[in-house]
């Protein structure tokens, strides 16, 4: 199995984690958060991640490390790189709900799989949804009378 380290702006990371306990309750000792908080500088920050990386592997059935942080190129990513091996840990920046979900679903797979598996359901989970029109209610052609939009 591999565990996940969330590290992002505060209080993301903490909020996406319980969004994560919600949906997955067994999920507790896999899931770890780190809040960046801005009145602490990179190096706290990276000591912080240091020993929660450390204790999720620790874990006898931690094979690897699945990270995740918000934006590329702010803090909370600059500490993960610096904090990811390449090999029993990966990174992947631009963290969102659905994201974390496929990778709690998954983090019984192999590392590369599970990276693999993140990435698709973050960048599925994006999507622009139709608006309709409510029921029973008939579409207006706005473009019937310049004048339609003043009263």
């Amino acid at each position: 199995m591999n565990a996940i380290l969330l590290i992002g702006h505060a209080p993301l990371a903490h909020a996406l984690r319980q969004c994560a306990l919600h949906v997955f309750p067994d999920c507790g000792a896999s899931v770890a958060a780190i809040d960046v908080q801005p009145n602490l500088s990179p190096e706290e920050t990276l000591a912080t991640a240091r020993i929660a990386m450390e204790q999720l592997s620790r874990q006898p059935q931690v094979k690897g490390v699945l990270v995740l942080t918000d934006i590329f190129g702010a803090t909370p990513s600059n500490v993960a790189q610096k904090l990811v091996d390449g090999v029993r840990s990966r990174l992947i920046t631009g963290v969102n709900l659905p994201m974390l979900l496929r990778a709690v679903s998954y983090r019984h797979e192999p590392l590369d799989a599970l990276v693999a598996r993140a990435v698709t359901g973050g960048t599925q989970g994006v999507m622009q949804v139709a608006v309709s029109a409510p029921q029973h209610q008939p579409q207006r052609n706005h473009d019937q009378d310049k004048y339609d939009h003043q009263q």
